[in-house]
């Protein structure tokens, strides 16, 4: 029987338990095909608030997550380049299916398939005929995370950031029960690790204003848009 190859598409900003159990998910039946999307200015990738992790720093999450695994393949070709404008209107641009070609191309199999846990974002896969499965999505929100990331960065927490970072989840439980949910049960081990080691990214972008722009339900780098 050929094999068949999973697509997942996603922003992986940063990467979640729920991302882990996604890809767990499917491996047991595909081949997984990881697109981190990218958006490219004059060769640069661009990050904001809402996209504060580099594709590089993305791809090493999902590599401690799985490391030696080579039933996962990651590739950079979920790639948007500037003007962003110019894959609009979805279906109708032809920019817009170049970005499947680029995709589509990566693939060695003859056959796939595509997850994603959002009815409008199947339906769009569905249109791209990326033959997306059924899927529920998965109550651990990427853009949730970063929030309570960025809640401790600028010390909202009621103790000092620093050591903070440094405690193990459990003695911070025990020293406040009312404290708010913790980032750190909603990440991978590892993945907090590399968040930690690169928290001047955290720094740089937790109090930024959020330079994206949403067109059809899709946000999209503010700079370099036109």
């Amino acid at each position: 029987m050929d094999k068949i190859a999973a697509l997942y598409l996603a922003h992986l900003n940063p990467f979640t338990k729920a991302h882990e159990e996604i890809i767990n998910r499917l491996k047991k039946k595909y081949t997984v095909y990881i697109f981190p999307v990218r958006f490219l200015l004059n060769g640069k990738e661009i990050n904001t608030r809402s996209f504060p992790f580099s594709y590089e720093l993305r791809k090493l999450m999902i590599r401690e997550v799985f490391p030696n695994d080579n039933n996962i393949i990651i590739s950079p070709n979920y790639t948007f380049y500037s003007p962003f404008i110019k894959y609009f209107p979805p279906i109708f641009s032809p920019y817009s299916w170049k970005i499947r070609e680029q995709v589509v191309n990566t693939i060695s199999e003859k056959k796939f398939i595509s997850y994603t846990g959002d009815p409008v974002e199947r339906y769009a896969l569905r249109v791209y005929r990326f033959n997306p499965i059924k899927a529920k999505r998965l109550p651990i929100s990427a853009s949730h995370i970063k929030e309570l990331i960025y809640k401790e960065a600028t010390g909202v927490r009621s103790r000092n950031k620093n050591t903070a970072r440094n405690k193990n989840t459990e003695s911070r439980k025990r020293e406040n029960l009312n404290e708010r949910e913790m980032w750190e049960d909603k990440v991978p081990t590892r993945v907090v690790k590399i968040i930690k080691e690169n928290w001047s990214v955290i720094d740089k972008y937790a109090t930024a204003q959020d330079e994206t722009i949403k067109i059809f339900g899709v946000k999209f780098p503010r700079r370099g848009f036109f």
